[in-house]
């Protein structure tokens, strides 16, 4: 009888280990399969933009600045007024994100009703849609400051209170600062606590602390994180229509009032507002090939840079 029951209980027990393998090897293959969906996907949009642009794409495309109503010539201008705005957006945002970072993680007690506002509103920034960062743009830096600096300084003469590159880089920062904010917090947080008792039992400050154990751990996070942060905003469009970017320029910006031409903003105007859409459209693809050049450069920048300073920490 006993016997019995042990053959019922091992079949029991084997059927439903049985069972179980079943269902993982069908979770596997549906992992695998979304995997190799995604990776698909990014081969195919990947070929469809380089056997398009393939043809315009050139030295004197980059080179040159656009013609014949941008029908022809190059993207020069554009490529330099992205250039420009990356660099003022990233000046603007790093600073300011790590150090609200810092202040959360080291400063901030986990009861202060002040950090948590802060975080609220960061996770609220981080759902805004782009467009409304242009829109605030526009009301607050161009109407409200750029207005009041030129009413103040300049005798009223129009200046600041009109689109330029400087409104447009600060708008595109505080779409990249909530991005900045939570990256530079999760970076700090991989440092273990005991490393930070330990500074401080050995006589180091908060901040001595702060500059010698932490920010030297989780620098190739943060690093990483901004990078991706401004990577990010280098192809967004929306939050500088009203802020900054020109349909077409005949010189590049002489000064940060001036306004830009842009390479995503570029693409956008050349597949809606061109005199002719067909014939722009080795324009528009060799466009979008040289903007996904630019983001994935910064990309790979910074991968070299975290795999750098993680062989340095070894």
């Amino acid at each position: 009888m006993d016997k019995i029951i042990n053959e019922s209980e091992d079949h029991f027990f084997s059927s439903k280990k049985s069972i179980s393998d079943i269902k993982g090897k069908v979770f596997i293959g549906i992992t695998q399969i979304a995997v190799f969906l995604i990776i698909a996907t990014l081969f195919i949009i990947l070929g469809i933009i380089v056997y398009q642009g393939r043809s315009k794409f050139s030295w004197e495309f980059i080179s040159q600045f656009p013609t014949n109503g941008m029908t022809e010539g190059g993207i020069f201008p554009a490529l330099i007024g992205t250039f420009i705005l990356v660099i003022v957006m990233s000046i603007a945002a790093v600073p300011f994100g790590t150090i609200t970072a810092l202040y959360l993680t080291e400063y901030a007690r986990e009861d202060s009703k002040f950090a948590a506002a802060v975080r609220f509103s960061v996770r609220t920034l981080a759902v805004v849609p782009s467009i409304i960062f242009g829109l605030f743009g526009l009301g607050f830096f161009i109407q409200f400051l750029g207005a009041g600096a030129d009413t103040a300084f300049n005798g009223g003469q129009l200046r600041w209170g009109q689109p330029n590159i400087l409104w447009a880089s600060l708008t595109m920062s505080l779409l990249t600062l909530p991005v900045i904010i939570v990256s530079v917090e999760e970076a700090l947080k991989t440092i273990p606590r005991e490393l930070r008792e330990a500074s401080l039992a050995l006589g180091a400050t908060k901040w001595q602390t702060i500059r010698k154990v932490v920010l030297p751990g989780s620098v190739s996070g943060i690093m990483t994180g901004t990078i991706l942060a401004v990577s990010r905003g280098a192809g967004e469009v929306a939050p500088i229509l009203f802020t900054g970017a020109a349909y077409y320029l005949a010189t590049l910006p002489g000064s940060l009032s001036d306004q830009f031409m842009n390479l995503g903003y570029h693409i956008y105007i050349m597949s809606t507002q061109s005199s002719d859409v067909e014939k722009t459209m080795p324009i528009q693809f060799a466009t979008t090939l040289v903007l996904l050049i630019l983001t994935l450069s910064l990309n790979v920048v910074a991968v070299i840079i975290r795999s750098r300073i993680r062989r340095k920490a070894k």
